[in-house]
């Protein structure tokens, strides 16, 4: 079966979900992506199954209970307002998001061995950083890094790129097992626009023969799967910053995030 990595807005939406990726989908084996829209006084419950998820507010605050925890999520009024704060949801555990306001919930999860406790993400501990300079200057908030917050096999983090920006630059990949130089991980990238027909574009290409090989305008809504290759950049219209949320696991033993550059575009900092 023939994958669309390009997964435009719309075209994964179903009675539950806004967007739904799972590893059928995808064609993979750990990452998925789910948005949920609640309106107000809405409630959604979901089984986790093998997979682990985290609960992270795109826009509202919501409640996350499961049968032996409830977490209030304060959350925020858009993704590019500021960084939320969020909840950690094990594998084999059913949960209710709920939501008095209303809003828009990603749920982010990764088929994963071990069974975590239930947490809850302050917005006040995620990591932030600045990454690259001028033109490649994007923001990137590491939720759930590999250093940052603890799961079994998920990784997950935010960035937004100001609006005429590269970002995902120089393009780098992780589809290969290297110890201490490379982490095989398969990605999700979902995109959200900032302001009305706002755009971006997001680049994959080859690293192998007959590799993922992707350029595609991105709008709010839009995902981008990322099951090998070199990806970025990812470029942001002027005017309009450009938010993704990236969604990664894979086989390793070990959860990190090791990545190789390309060669040929070594000259800027990822």
């Amino acid at each position: 079966m023939s994958i669309e990595l390009y997964v435009p807005q719309g075209s994964s939406t179903n009675a539950l979900y806004t967007v739904d990726i799972d590893p059928k989908r995808a064609g993979w084996t750990y990452c998925s992506l789910r948005i949920v829209t609640l309106e107000p006084g809405g409630t959604h419950t979901f089984t986790t199954g093998d997979s682990e998820w985290i609960v992270l507010p795109l826009e509202g605050g919501c409640t996350v209970q499961t049968e032996e925890n409830e977490f209030q999520l304060l959350g925020r009024e858009s993704v590019f307002a500021s960084v939320s704060d969020f909840a950690y949801v094990p594998r084999d555990a059913r949960a209710t998001i709920a939501s008095g306001a209303g809003g828009r919930f990603a749920l982010a999860g990764a088929k994963c061995e071990r069974r975590l406790p239930a947490r809850y993400g302050p917005a006040p501990e995620v990591p932030t950083e600045e990454r690259g300079s001028g033109n490649r200057l994007r923001h990137v908030r590491n939720f759930a890094s590999a250093d940052a917050f603890d799961c079994d096999k998920l990784i997950a983090v935010e960035v937004i790129t100001p609006g005429g920006n590269w970002s995902s630059y120089p393009p780098h990949k992780h589809d290969e097992n290297r110890p201490g130089e490379e982490a095989e991980l398969e990605e999700i990238y979902y995109f959200e626009i900032d302001g009305p027909n706002g755009f971006g574009y997001q680049r994959v290409s080859p690293s192998r023969e007959g590799g993922s090989d992707v350029l595609t305008e991105v709008r709010s809504g839009d995902a981008v799967l990322v099951p090998d290759g070199w990806h970025g950049p990812s470029i942001a219209q002027p005017d309009h910053d450009m938010y993704y949320l990236n969604v990664m696991a894979g086989p390793g033993q070990t959860r990190e995030w090791r990545i190789c550059f390309h060669p040929d575009h070594t000259e800027g900092y990822r």
